[in-house]
């Protein structure tokens, strides 16, 4: 299986950084499984953002956290 690499847009890997613990590492779960052609455990589509682009949501004690990000394109996700 062929992994595409993670490419990061202006803040958006200092805003996942900012994640708490647990959140950051069921983010950074579900994000290999999408650079693997998988499907995350919790998503949606976002088309009123654009086509292709998908909410990541993950959960813990202190709240939710969404991660957005577009997987069709073929050079990364």
């Amino acid at each position: 299986m062929t992994r595409k690499p993670l490419a990061f847009i202006g803040s958006s890997l200092a805003d996942l950084r900012k994640f708490p613990e647990e959140a950051r590492r069921d983010a950074g779960f579900n994000l290999n499984f999408v650079q693997l052609g998988l499907e995350p455990s919790d998503w949606k589509p976002m088309k009123a953002v654009g086509p292709g682009v998908t909410e990541l949501r993950v959960r813990d004690a202190s709240g939710a956290f969404r991660v957005i990000y577009l997987a069709t394109r073929p050079e990364a996700v």
